[in-house]
């Protein structure tokens, strides 16, 4: 088996610099596909943390201006990782969240500072760096999808291409009197170009131009085609449809792993389930709730937005109540939904609590106290919750949506006779099926070796990588067989 090198170009990368479930696919997929003969090297914007972690660092290329300043690209090692930083401190060197401002308004130069990554992309998939140069680029999202259009443009011998679409919903569309400061010729802007509805797409740019386009689970990759979720792409998918996948995410089990997670009071397995009730009663005494090991703690971590359905989740909660639940969320986002659910916490003391932001050790908490976990989406490409959730013996609670209906078997009356239900899922997406599903999760609740079966049906799942990443590598070698004959 022929060594396959890959640049995986992203604007972000667990454990340097994470926002969503992003960053944790780009950090942990190098590693998973090491042992299908894939060496991975991945570009990211140099970011305080990033240039902070980076270890036996090499300039490998200069820009004497890019994008309005000085660049240099270097290699080195960050946290187990080979990774490129682009170093432009005029486009990167600026704290907080990487993409918007203290205010939570957009970088006003989020296109500059986007293509900058794409163009150092790109050259390094031309060969700049000679050390290594690679057979294919996969880009990440929006942030890393001018990566084909530069190399199309630019004309000439290229590597393969592929993107790989985490949430279509977020395109990265600016004015087009941009296109010549991007560096994009005239030509581009094209409806076979980087045209789009009268603006510069980035990513409707990878999905016209490069080889492959894949996205974080099957039946998100049918959902996109239709024009519900399509956002306007769904025409341009059904064309090139033949050339559309879908592939789980997976996450990394040793990060993930109750038996061994420091953050947690007391670690388990799937024999030693009983020890759970220590990590309920924190989860319990951390959120201000009753501690009652009778009550069923529904947990919620995620980004609030209308996108994960928690405004349903509000509208449920009153009847949820009624079953005798408890209710403890961690995050942050829309700040309606953040007023709401902190004046749900006031309303019901004992019953509900909420802590605003994110915290890695908390949210490791609440996979490990939490009896259910709740991801109601409208939508959701793949979600990484409800895989925490089955690592950890929550049952997740999910919207037969997206990654969501790909990756847990819901607990239907067969599915509970054949005793290989692993968590509940609803449909359509609205307040009733959601208020009918905790009812079932309540009524599973009370059933002990029902609910103790799902939980350890969930444990045993593979939820790693090594499936996925056996997926992409075959995805890499047909495409390279397909350019090159290898």
């Amino acid at each position: 088996m022929s060594e396959i090198k890959l640049l995986s170009v992203a604007s972000e990368i667990y454990p340097l610099v994470k926002t969503g479930g992003l960053a944790d696919v780009v950090g942990t997929l190098p590693g998973a596909l090491a042992p299908e003969g894939v060496t991975v090297r991945t570009l990211v914007p140099g970011y305080p943390s990033v240039v902070g972690a980076l270890q036996q660092a090499e300039r490998v290329r200069h820009w004497d201006t890019l994008f309005g300043g000085p660049a240099d690209l270097m290699f080195g090692t960050a946290r187990g990782l080979d990774v490129f930083a682009l170093i432009a401190p005029h486009l990167f060197a600026r704290p907080g969240n990487p993409y918007v401002r203290p205010d939570g308004t957009d970088w006003p130069d989020n296109a500059q500072r986007f293509a900058a990554l794409c163009q150092a992309g790109a050259d390094i998939g031309r060969g700049s760096v000679g050390a290594f140069v690679p057979d294919l680029v996969q880009v990440h999202d929006w942030q890393a999808a001018l990566v084909p259009a530069y190399l199309h443009y630019a004309g000439g011998p290229r590597p393969g291409t592929i993107v790989t679409v985490h949430n279509l919903a977020y395109q990265g569309q600016f004015p087009p009197a941009l296109l010549a400061t991007l560096g994009l010729p005239p030509r581009a802007y094209t409806i076979d170009g980087v045209e789009f509805f009268g603006k510069i797409s980035f990513l409707k740019a990878a999905l016209r131009l490069a080889d492959r386009i894949t996205t974080v689970s099957p039946t998100y990759a049918v959902e996109i085609m239709g024009p519900d979720a399509g956002a306007g792409l769904d025409g341009l998918l059904r064309e090139r449809a033949d050339i559309v996948s879908g592939i789980v995410n997976g996450i990394d089990v040793d990060v993930w792993n109750p038996g061994t997670d420091s953050h947690i009071p007391a670690q388990y397995d799937a024999r030693r389930l009983a020890l759970r009730a220590r990590n309920k009663a924190a989860l319990q005494e951390r959120m201000d709730l009753a501690v009652d090991p009778d009550a069923l703690l529904c947990a919620v971590v995620s980004r609030l937005s209308w996108q994960k359905g928690l405004d349903l989740l509000l509208a449920a909660l009153p009847r949820a109540l009624t079953y005798g639940s408890q209710l403890a969320l961690v995050g942050s986002g829309d700040a309606e939904l953040e007023q709401e659910f902190t004046l749900a916490a006031e309303t019901h003391p004992g019953r509900v609590g909420c802590v605003l932001g994110y915290d890695e050790e908390l949210a490791h908490l609440f996979q490990a106290g939490a009896d259910v976990i709740m991801v109601p989406s409208r939508y959701e490409p793949c979600g990484l919750t409800q895989l925490y959730a089955q690592r950890y013996g929550a049952i997740p609670l999910v919207a037969r949506v997206g990654g969501l209906a790909d990756t847990v078997i819901d607990a239907g009356e067969m599915a509970l006779a054949a005793r290989v239900a692993t968590g509940i899922q609803f449909a359509p997406v609205d307040q009733r099926m959601l208020e009918a599903a905790i009812r079932r999760a309540a009524t599973l609740f009370a059933d002990k070796p029902a609910w103790t079966r799902m939980q350890r049906n969930g444990m045993k799942a593979d939820v790693s990588w090594r499936n996925p990443a056996r997926h992409y590598a075959s995805l890499y070698r047909g495409l390279l067989a397909e350019r090159t004959g290898r």
